[in-house]
């Protein structure tokens, strides 16, 4: 059997998300292909070197913007030579996949972070309290990885043939226009070994500012609890959580942040988690490794300055 892997890029490379995803691939079968969703060279040489991949599918056509409903049919017509259809887990995957396994007839497997055979896995449910083992017996089985959960393919060592693939059509009822991106020089916070996130205790857009010392003395990405984003403390593209990104660095520093069920459902996978709150009944320090409690505005000032 073979399988097929739904690159998601950024213009050079793919992202964390889906060497994921290939190595998820591999504990299926040694077949493992990627489709590349952009008509960039450097990505397709690129992708050529990961390890692990037999076969990079390159596309043409409307792709511009990425938007699903013109780059479902293309995946739809390539799945029908695969096992299995995977993809990362992340906004990108959630928007795309569903719409591919509709248009098979399938039942989207979402989320999954263990693979026990080809047809059995396991996924999160219940924001992460319980894990769910599900058998498919559909003929293509469509699926989005939960990056954190495996490790990511080597970008070198590969040597991968380039094969043609189809041409995404517009579908004639919507068009791309423009994307917007928030810029910063931090990690990508999917990938950052570190992460200090701040919470609805901080207060204000203008004191959420007080973690840029921390976060740059660390070398850290910056997140934040949803209660922090629906106040306009952040953008949405800083959310950890069930409803945002989903996080397992090295060390996550929660500051101001309670510990809400949805929130913990994206970073308790941290590998050692600091707790920052003036609350000693906070929810957050029950998972938390090390536990602070005082005032974050005392605290965070004076950890700065302490960090060389």
């Amino acid at each position: 059997m073979s399988i097929l892997v739904i690159a998601e890029s950024n213009g050079i490379e793919v992202d964390r998300g889906t060497l994921s995803a290939i190595t998820a691939a591999h504990k299926i079968s040694n077949e493992v292909d990627i489709l590349i969703l952009e008509d960039t060279e450097e990505v397709i040489k690129n992708a050529q070197k990961i390890k692990g991949v037999s076969k990079v599918i390159s596309t043409s056509g409307d792709l511009d913007g990425g938007l699903a409903e013109n780059i479902a049919p293309l995946i739809s017509e390539c799945s029908k030579n695969y096992s299995h259809v995977l993809s990362s887990a992340g906004t990108f995957g959630k928007n795309l996949m569903p719409r591919v396994s509709a248009l098979n007839d399938s039942q989207q497997i979402s989320d999954i972070c263990e693979i026990i055979d080809s047809e059995t896995f396991v996924r999160p449910i219940y924001a992460g309290n319980a894990l769910a083992t599900v058998k498919s017996k559909d003929n293509i089985k469509f699926i989005t990885v939960r990056s954190t959960a495996f490790e990511a393919a080597q970008k070198e060592g590969g040597d991968a043939e380039v094969v043609a693939g189809p041409a995404a059509k517009s579908n004639g009822n919507n068009s791309f226009i423009n994307r917007d991106l928030s810029e910063s020089d931090r990690p990508d916070l999917t990938a950052a070994k570190i992460v200090v996130s701040g919470g609805r205790g901080i207060g204000s857009a203008e004191n959420f500012s007080i973690l840029d010392p921390l976060a740059d003395k660390l070398g850290a990405a910056v997140g934040a609890s949803r209660a922090a984003v629906d106040a306009g403390y952040v953008p949405n593209d800083y959310q950890v959580g069930q409803t945002g990104k989903v996080v397992a660095p090295e060390l996550y520093i929660a500051i101001g942040i309670s510990g809400a069920i949805q929130h913990l459902a994206g970073m308790k996978d941290s590998k050692t988690i600091v707790a920052i709150n003036k609350d000693e009944d906070a929810p957050i320090f029950q998972i938390a490794d090390y536990g602070l409690v005082g005032d974050l505005f005392d605290i965070i000032p004076e950890l700065s300055d302490k960090i060389k």
